[in-house]
């Protein structure tokens, strides 16, 4: 409310200050046709006043603030990956027989261009890894991220996150599948309909997984090339992937 009257206060003392001048304008040069004539035509020009400064100069700055906040949010991003995304992203790989259509546009090197990265995000969301949750240890699964839940909601709860609608999705993805394990007594002896859920959960969070990643890997390779070559070293997708310097 207090807001709204200081509004209110300044959006009438400005036009009383611009009444002022017109009258000043008035009694000191006698022209009073001209000035009405040139006050008509600015309030004429005020519709594309407006048409510049909401739909132009003010969509540059949204854009400007929220490219900001996204680089900003790369922070909490790369804690996940460090935290969990990294080694989730092997512990779901596991569950694949085949990621041979996939992986080959994964091996990210130093030498990657933008170019690489862009044909990359287009091919791997259209990748149909086959992922089935009984080929590999679910109760493995179902432990790491029950040993990440706290870490898992404290980034729900960043509210800066809300911004990031992908990674947001992602975080949720991963969260359900995590509740998904936890739900069960046994992960053993499941019915197969039951498997095929569990595989649709693991694939569903995966995808994100490896989405995200890439958008993350490209973001280290333009302003932390230091964490980039690291990163690239510990590929989740590089089998003789190792931190060890070897060139």
């Amino acid at each position: 409310m207090k807001k709204l009257r200081w509004y209110l206060l300044l959006g009438l003392s400005l036009t009383a200050l611009s009444l002022v001048f017109y009258l000043i304008q008035i009694a000191l040069f006698h022209r009073t046709e001209d000035t009405f004539f040139y006050m008509l035509q600015d309030v004429a020009f005020v519709p594309i006043q407006v048409l510049l400064v909401t739909f132009i100069i003010a969509r540059l700055l949204s854009e400007r603030e929220k490219r900001a906040l996204m680089k900003k949010l790369n922070m909490p991003i790369g804690a996940f990956y460090s935290e969990v995304g990294t080694s989730l992203i092997k512990y779901c790989s596991n569950f694949s027989s085949d990621l041979s259509e996939l992986t080959p546009h994964l091996l990210i090197t130093a030498k990657w261009t933008q170019k690489d990265f862009s044909t990359a995000a287009r091919l791997v969301p259209a990748s149909d890894p086959k992922l089935d949750s009984r080929k590999d240890d679910l109760k493995k699964l179902k432990d790491f991220l029950e040993g990440k839940r706290d870490f898992l909601l404290g980034l729900l709860a960043n509210p800066n996150l809300l911004e990031h609608d992908a990674f947001t999705d992602l975080l949720w993805a991963v969260f359900h599948l995590s509740e998904e394990l936890s739900a069960r007594n046994t992960l053993e002896g499941l019915p197969r309909t039951d498997y095929d859920h569990l595989s649709g959960d693991i694939k569903r969070a995966y995808a994100l997984l490896l989405s995200e990643w890439l958008i993350y890997m490209k973001h280290l390779r333009e302003d932390y090339p230091y964490l980039f070559s690291l990163a690239v070293r510990m590929n989740p997708l590089d089998v003789n992937a190792s931190s060890v310097v070897k060139e």
